[in-house]
């Protein structure tokens, strides 16, 4: 399946990301300005550390707000900052929370302690047995303090995906708590009228956020595509590629590099997203995706039957040419990961050099295709076959093989640990940061 693209807009001196970033850093900061003056408009309480728990806790609610925007899937941010950046930061935000809702939580009690020479269990209990809202409270607490420990490093590699991600549900439980708790005693939220309506706002522009880019935007595009499996075709013994058919598949806004989290509706898997890029340039016909067996889910691809219905949530990520600085560009594939760089092949405009690492000549699926592309494209074409040490990547090597490589746009994809060196190398090299463009698909497959 070889297309070759009409040629995108030229590189820019604007980078999409920085203004994206840029953008949330702004919104984020205009917003904790604004909850500063609506908190010193309210007034202040005789006891510090209620004052102080108060502050925390307004900090930790504009911080949820902010985590829901993060994991929304917003295409404008997602395609300019990436799934797996906004995972980072959707991660960072949430120990930001955790660790303002503990300050909330226990300067709010030793500062009513304080007043009422309860001790501090004590003053919980009262305090959510006559304070509408408190015991809800600390149940959505109870909630965040979960969700933080399987987060962690540690409990997260021990946990399977399908547990994590059901257990992080249960967040947007504590959200509600969280609101209706913020309702029913915060001084700042009934302070003024505007202070009530810039919360509601807060909160109904996070919610409708997650609700468009979650429920309703996948939802909507399914019903309008209508995706089926229209072939199943073997690459070799544990790969195999799937051709997705539907209706106007033009007007689907996938580029070459994104991913999709695929749902294929049979009766065992309909339950599973797997999330697996694009490995050819949407023309508007259909979608391609070729998968490498790696669990019981990606080996049962290979024997779905051609019609099988598909919902696919995406266009997802930012490994596209949008982000190109240079005319001409490097791509780096590293086993599976060739699928991204080989739709991207078919969409860059300008010399290109594609550099495909595997250990064997067996391993280097989809090899005949890249080079039929790439003498089409005229671009020059690298197969580096061998075990990983020593490392045929290495700034000696990869200079050799592109000379120009500091002045050209990096497009990086495969296993993490062979993506770090190169990462590296490139660095040794002098390649600008801002000229390599890669996606670290640890949530997305």
């Amino acid at each position: 399946m070889t297309t070759v693209q009409s040629p995108p807009a030229p590189p820019t001196a604007i980078r999409p990301r920085a203004v994206a970033r840029t953008g949330l850093y702004a919104v984020l900061a205009a917003n904790a300005a604004v909850v500063t003056y609506f908190f010193t408009e309210a007034g202040f309480a005789a006891n510090a550390l209620i004052v102080l728990g108060r502050l925390a806790g307004l900090y930790g609610a504009l911080f949820m707000a902010f985590q829901l925007l993060l994991v929304a899937r917003l295409p404008w941010l997602d395609r300019r900052i990436g799934m797996d950046r906004l995972t980072s930061w959707h991660r960072w935000t949430g120990f930001g929370i955790l660790w303002t809702l503990l300050a909330h939580a226990v300067f709010i009690t030793f500062g009513y302690a304080q007043s009422s020479s309860l001790g501090p269990i004590d003053q919980i209990v009262d305090l959510a047995e006559t304070t509408e809202g408190v015991l809800r409270a600390v149940v959505a607490f109870g909630v965040v303090l979960v969700v933080g420990a399987v987060s962690g490093r540690w409990a997260r590699r021990r946990l399977a995906y399908e547990t994590w991600h059901f257990i992080h549900l249960y967040t947007y439980a504590a959200v509600v708590l969280a609101f209706t708790h913020q309702v029913a005693v915060g001084t700042t939220f009934t302070a003024s009228s505007a202070a009530t309506a810039y919360w509601y706002g807060v909160w109904g522009v996070a919610l409708g956020a997650v609700l468009v880019g979650r429920v309703v935007l996948p939802v909507w595009r399914n019903l309008r595509h209508q995706l089926r499996v229209s072939a199943v075709v073997p690459e070799s013994d544990d790969v195999v590629s799937l051709y997705i058919t539907g209706r106007d598949l033009d007007r689907l806004p996938a580029r070459a590099g994104q991913f999709f989290l695929w749902r294929f509706l049979t009766a065992d898997r309909w339950w599973q997203a797997n999330p697996f890029s694009l490995s050819a340039a949407p023309d508007g016909e259909r979608l391609r995706l070729t998968v490498k067996r790696a669990g019981a889910g990606s080996a049962a691809l290979r024997h779905v039957k051609v019609g099988t219905r598909v919902f696919a949530e995406g266009p997802y990520g930012a490994f596209t040419a949008l982000h190109r600085t240079r005319p001409e560009s490097v791509l780096i594939a590293g086993g599976v990961g060739v699928t991204p760089i080989r739709a991207l092949l078919e969409e860059l405009e300008g010399h290109t050099v594609v550099i495909y690492r595997v250990s064997t000549d067996r391993d280097a699926v989809l090899h005949d295709e890249l080079r039929e592309l790439a003498a089409v494209k005229g671009a020059a074409l690298h197969l580096v076959t061998g075990p990983v040490a020593p490392d045929l990547l290495a700034p000696r090597e990869l200079a050799r093989m592109v000379p120009d490589i500091a002045g050209r746009d990096v497009f990086l994809c495969g296993p993490p640990p062979m993506m770090t060196a190169v990462l590296r190398t490139l660095r040794d090299l002098g390649v600008p940061r801002r000229q390599v463009h890669f996606e670290r698909f640890s949530l997305a497959g």
